[in-house]
């Protein structure tokens, strides 16, 4: 049976301008994943029907309710935690 065993980062805290980082990146892998449904067919809909492929969730990311948003926040905090634990530093040009 497959176990999971993501990179533990709950020793990581991120400082103040990566934290800000965090909802830029969730709004990218909200694009993200639904440029990937609309390339597979799925439309807007107001219920989620996968026999018809729809879904509520293929509007702009300020129009997603805060669950969804919620989920697309931890991803990209987890990223970033994950970088920073793997040993890289993330800095922004100046």
């Amino acid at each position: 049976m497959y176990k999971p065993t993501p990179v533990d980062t709950s020793d990581v805290k991120l400082p103040a301008q990566l934290l800000a980082l965090t909802e830029q990146i969730a709004e990218n892998v909200h694009e993200n994943w639904a440029a990937a449904r609309i390339a597979e067919g799925w439309c807007y809909g107001p219920c989620r029907d996968d026999e018809k492929k729809l879904t509520p969730c293929l509007v702009p990311y300020n129009e997603l309710p805060e669950v969804e948003k919620d989920y697309d926040r931890h991803t990209a905090l987890e990223t970033l935690k994950t970088i920073i634990k793997l040993g890289y530093r993330i800095e922004k040009d100046r």
